[in-house]
């Protein structure tokens, strides 16, 4: 008695495949994601300013922008997650050790803006503040 042949599966009856094309038109439509979410979020700023929160000071704790210029700012926290907080620029900006929080600021009026961190991290919370002067 013989057995009969096996064939091995062919390509399409393989659970899980997907084709060479399939994969760059994933590739491209991630990178095109990625490319107009950089364009949404400030990418006409005129420079970055990066922010380090840590327990208990944010580093630098001010910051000089002139009226209109837009400014992107990217807070990074060093430890426990933090917010920074300038209500008067309608600022709030959250960052966690794993995603920092960006934003862009374009202030109209020169004045001198208090702010302070704006998420409950510890016993010396309430010395987190931070100043926007704007020229």
């Amino acid at each position: 008695m013989t057995s009969p042949i096996r064939r091995p599966p062919t390509l399409s009856s393989r659970p899980f495949c997907v084709s060479e094309k399939e994969i760059m038109e994933t590739i491209a439509i991630a990178l095109l994601g990625v490319l107009l979410s950089s364009s949404s979020t400030g990418a006409n700023a005129d420079r970055t300013i990066e922010i380090h929160a840590r327990r208990f000071a944010f580093e630098p704790a001010e910051i000089t922008v002139k009226a209109g210029e837009t400014v992107r700012l990217r807070l990074v926290t060093d430890d426990v997650p933090h917010s920074l907080l300038v209500k008067p620029l309608n600022l709030e900006l959250t960052a966690t050790k794993s995603n920092p929080g960006e934003t862009v600021l374009k202030p109209a009026a020169a004045g001198n803006y208090a702010g302070r961190c704006g998420r409950f991290c510890g016993s010396g919370h309430g010395r987190m503040t931070f100043t926007v002067h704007v020229d």
